[in-house]
């Protein structure tokens, strides 16, 4: 999940071109999904799917600006969404196969709101990670992340979920609990310049670098011996917590301490608990403990 300062108008380019290289590095084809959502309700993919998408993610026109000369159905229409452009690629009725991919791309006011991002995001299944080992699984993300121009993003384990929305917390938030390395959120799209938790992989933008003071300054906190602060281009980084990714288990006493360090230096920067969010049909504070599952 990376999340992108930035409307559809500067991304259109780098998010097709990263669509294309997951798609190559993780051996699928045209046939590997079988529905695609743009915003309506899901259809099926075949041919015409791939050209709407490609339509889709092309550049928009010049005019194509949300302000107070909008056309208002324009408005309206784009307002209800929430997003300027959703993208999301799934497999329906065959079953879940771990692959998937969405983009939402933030309105595109003239004055963008503040904190407001883009999101996109890229799974794959476990199998791919058992397969290949986690060294090609880290060198397919970091890839991907070079593409593109976020603020902040990470990788790691997570449930799974066809679902736009993510999956049902009904039915999987005792695990949630159990399992702290695993991943339940879909994205904050007013994360502005916070972090969203903390994660196997942890990119670090420019805004979110300058913060915490610098690479430097944040290695200078972090003392697991398998956390690693690493330069990504000029002025990113990416912290890595450990070789591979790991879920950790409470009931064997697995608290994942290395996650618990970095979630404690970046805590000043984290996005905090949203105090409306409830997991419906779950006890009452359950989404809170998980969110803060690494700190309290």
């Amino acid at each position: 999940m990376l999340h992108l300062p930035f409307g559809h108008r500067e991304l259109a380019i780098p998010v097709s071109h990263a669509l294309e290289v997951y798609l190559r590095n993780a051996g699928l084809g045209a046939d590997a999904f079988t529905e695609y959502f743009l915003g309506d309700e899901p259809m099926p993919l075949d041919e015409d799917g791939w050209a709407d998408i490609r339509d889709t993610l092309a550049p928009p026109p010049p005019d194509a600006i949300l302000d107070e000369e909008a056309e208002e159905s324009f408005l309206k229409q784009k307002v209800k969404e929430q997003f300027d452009r959703t993208v999301e690629l799934s497999v329906g009725t065959t079953g879940v196969t771990g692959y998937g991919f969405f983009y939402w791309a933030r309105l595109p006011w003239r004055p963008p709101i503040q904190d407001q991002v883009s999101l996109v995001s890229f799974s794959w299944p476990t199998e791919h990670l058992e397969a290949h080992g986690p060294e090609r699984m880290r060198a397919e993300i970091m890839e991907l992340a070079a593409l593109l121009p976020y603020v902040s993003g990470h990788a790691g384990l997570a449930f799974f979920s066809p679902n736009l929305w993510g999956p049902s917390m009904r039915d999987i938030h005792e695990e949630a609990l159990r399992y702290p390395g695993l991943d339940v959120t879909h994205g904050q799209r007013d994360l502005g310049s916070r972090v969203d938790g903390v994660h196997w992989l942890n990119f670090l933008g420019p805004q979110v670098l300058t913060q915490v003071g610098g690479a430097e300054a944040l290695r200078s906190r972090l003392h697991s011996p398998s956390t690693t602060v690493q330069p990504f281009g000029d002025d990113r980084a990416v912290v890595s917590l450990g070789a591979e990714p790991e879920a950790g288990d409470l009931l064997q006493g697995d608290t994942l301490p290395a996650y618990r360090e970095l979630a404690r230096a970046l805590e000043p920067w984290l996005f905090p608990f949203p105090e409306h969010v409830t997991w419906r049909d779950c006890p009452p504070g359950v989404a809170r403990r998980w969110w803060r599952r690494f700190l309290d």
